[in-house]
C-alpha cells in the first residue's frame, strides 16, 4: 500500500527506514505512510492515524489508495486478496524493522566517500534497502544494499553487485550478481558494525579499481 500512494503522489515508488519500520517521504499533500510494528500510520497536518495491520483492505481504506491497485511499475507477486488475514508476527515485524535501521545506517556511511552516489531507497518490489555509486562510464559502478531475505538467502545479507564483469575466481565474489555476507556472519562477531562497513568498503574498493 506504501508503494502505490507514493507512486500516485509523486511518480515514485522508493520507500525508506523508518523509526520502527519503513514508509514514504513526506508526499506532497503533507501526509507519510509508514508501517510500525504491526500497524500502518498515516501521519498529516492534522496528527496521525493509526490502523492494525489486519487485512489489505483495511491497509488501503488506510492508506487512501484504491483496492487492488499496485505501484503501476512493477507486478506484485502476491495475490490481492483483501480479507484474508495478515497474521503480522510482531516480532519478526521488530526483527524487520530494526534489520532496516541497521543497513541504512552502515549504508549511509559507505555513501558518504562513495563517488556519484544515488540515494538510499527500500525497494518495494525487491524489499531491499540499497544505493549504487561509482563510475558507470567507465565500468566501475556497483549497487550496494542489505536484502531481509529471499529464496536463495533465507536469512538476510548485506551485497555488493558490479555492473561490470568481475573476476569469478576471486572469493570474495562469492555470488553469480558479486558478494554477499550473511546474517551468520555478522551475528557471529563481536562488532557487526565493523564487520559490514569492511564487507561493504572491500567490494567497493574492488568493484571500482
Amino acid at each position: 500500500m506504501l508503494a502505490p500512494a507514493r507512486h500516485a503522489a509523486e511518480g515514485r515508488i522508493g520507500l525508506r527506514a523508518t523509526p520502527g519500520g519503513f514508509g514514504t517521504d513526506a508526499l506532497p499533500d503533507g501526509r507519510q505512510l509508514s508501517v510500525v510494528g504491526t500497524d500502518l500510520v498515516v501521519a498529516g497536518p492534522e496528527g496521525n492515524a493509526v490502523t492494525p495491520l489486519r487485512t489489505l483492505g483495511e491497509a488501503a481504506l488506510a492508506a487512501g489508495v484504491p483496492a487492488g491497485t499496485h505501484s503501476g511499475t512493477y507486478e506484485p507477486v502476491t495475490a490481492w486478496e483483501p480479507d484474508r488475514p495478515l497474521d503480522i508476527d510482531p516480532v519478526a515485524a521488530d526483527s524487520l524493522a530494526a534489520w532496516f535501521a541497521f543497513t541504512t545506517s552502515v549504508l549511509q556511511q559507505v555513501r558518504r566517500d562513495a563517488s556519484a552516489p544515488t540515494e538510499i531507497q527500500l525497494w518495494p518490489e525487491h524489499f531491499d534497502v540499497a544505493f549504487d555509486a561509482g563510475d558507470e562510464a567507465g565500468g566501475r559502478r556497483a549497487n550496494f544494499g542489505g536484502s531481509p531475505g529471499d529464496e536463495p538467502h533465507p536469512l538476510p545479507y548485506l551485497y555488493v553487485g558490479p555492473w561490470s564483469p568481475f573476476d569469478t575466481n576471486d572469493p570474495f565474489w562469492n555470488e553469480g550478481f558479486g558478494a554477499s555476507l550473511g546474517y551468520e556472519q555478522l551475528v557471529g562477531t563481536t562488532d557487526q558494525r565493523a564487520r559490514a562497513l569492511a564487507f561493504l568498503r572491500e567490494g567497493r574498493e574492488r568493484a571500482m579499481s
